[in-house]
């Protein structure tokens, strides 16, 4: 059975798996071993990357267009759900996680935040757990910005907003000096 014909348009976004949302910038001819081959080039920004990826190997590759937004709120709605079975000893499970991440789908990635988002503003997380959770996070917010014409930091401001993800305890935090506010009430 033929590999069904994936169809890009230059100026359109696109997710290549492991490296999250690109704009597909132009469609170049290159020639490689005396074999000419249409390349689609696309531009990561955020990574500053430039990724060339032959016309013929994108389905192969896991290129794909961007997820629809009915689509990415199913993820976001599995994201909220109760986390998975942790009976995995922590490399494992890290493994899985980043299979799921480099996977590029938004339920995947879904399963990777659900599982390892804190659920209240006293828990904490090991630090490749926080990694791991603050790339599947970054790879949805990512699509999520996108589709809602968002920045970065409000799509993931956003998505953890809905999942009622705690905002993190700024132990640095001080409250405003009582003195100070009375002068300036007197002015």
């Amino acid at each position: 059975m033929p590999a069904k014909k994936l169809d890009f348009k230059t100026g359109q976004y696109v997710v290549y798996p492991t490296q999250g949302v690109g704009k597909l910038i132009r469609i170049e001819e290159q020639t490689i071993g005396n074999q000419k081959i249409k390349m689609m080039v696309i531009d990561f920004e955020r990574n500053h990357m430039t990724l060339r990826v032959p016309i013929e190997r994108a389905e192969i590759s896991g290129l794909r267009p961007l997820t629809s937004a009915k689509k990415m709120d199913e993820a976001i709605a599995a994201a909220k759900g109760k986390a998975g079975a942790k009976r995995m000893i922590w490399a494992r499970r890290a493994a899985q996680y980043e299979e799921n991440i480099n996977s590029g789908d938004p339920m995947k990635l879904a399963e990777v935040v659900r599982d390892l988002q804190r659920r209240t503003a006293t828990d904490t997380m090991t630090f490749s757990a926080r990694q791991l959770y603050l790339r599947a996070l970054e790879r949805m917010a990512q699509e999520f910005a996108i589709l809602h014409k968002l920045d970065l930091e409000e799509a993931s401001d956003k998505i953890e907003d809905i999942l009622g993800v705690p905002k993190e305890i700024d132990l640095n935090a001080t409250e405003e000096d009582e003195e100070e506010v009375d002068e300036t009430d007197e002015e």
